[in-house]
């Protein structure tokens, strides 16, 4: 596990998030000052109809299903980590969760109607071989939206680096388990930026590829269609 590249490997970041579970939710908020909230219900309403079933893989605590939900969805929450799950059941026990991995999606091709993923690709060990699985379990014309962060350029990268390689991480030192923050600042600045994001979207499968940028650039909505 390095912490300093971040990189782990699969099952460090299963440990990770199996540790911070409890502050999760409490951490999310103030690192975004609760805009993700307002964040992942556009990312819900980009892509998600009344009675479709959705996907949102790498689900963490329940927040984006339960936004894909109130659209309407028929929502499946997947993610690695039990602990997340646990409190996801708990905000909305009506919904279907299933612990899995998003590089070996456990559902037939074509089961969906849409996938959602809110801060969870850039975590993975192969995001080429994500981005296949969650085309694979598209229908065709099915649409994809990845909420992730990003890091902005301009105005605002001063503040950007003050932020999440500064304070959050401190944040986190000074809440239980929440230490594994000192992970986020690395997996950010190893993540491909919005473009490439986009491309690999289109070579994995997807059309009509969008992006969308939040707080000046610092989150990023990308959606797309399964071609």
């Amino acid at each position: 596990m390095s912490v300093q590249t971040g990189r782990l490997s699969a099952s460090g970041v299963q440990t990770m998030f199996d540790r911070i579970a409890p502050v999760y939710d409490s951490m999310n908020h103030v690192m975004t000052a609760g805009l993700d909230r307002r964040w992942r219900r556009i990312t819900a309403e980009a892509v998600v109809r009344s009675g479709h079933e959705v996907l949102d893989a790498c689900c963490g605590t329940g927040d984006l299903a339960i936004a894909c939900a109130r659209v309407g969805g028929r929502v499946t929450g997947l993610d690695f980590s039990e602990r997340m799950l646990e409190r996801a059941r708990t905000k909305a026990p009506e919904l279907r969760w299933v612990r899995g991995d998003l590089l070996e999606l456990p559902f037939e091709g074509g089961s969906f109607d849409a996938v959602t993923v809110g801060f969870g690709v850039r975590n993975v060990e192969d995001l080429e071989r994500a981005l296949a699985e969650l085309r694979r379990v598209l229908r065709p014309g099915g649409r994809i939206a990845i909420l992730e962060i990003t890091r902005p350029r301009g105005a605002l990268a001063p503040f950007y680096r003050l932020w999440f390689d500064g304070a959050v991480p401190l944040i986190g030192k000074l809440v239980p388990g929440g230490s594994a923050y000192t992970y986020l600042p690395a997996s950010v600045r190893r993540f491909p930026g919005p473009g490439e994001l986009a491309e690999l979207m289109r070579a994995a499968g997807f059309g009509d590829v969008r992006y969308r940028l939040f707080a000046g650039g610092i989150v990023a909505l990308h959606a797309g269609v399964a071609s």
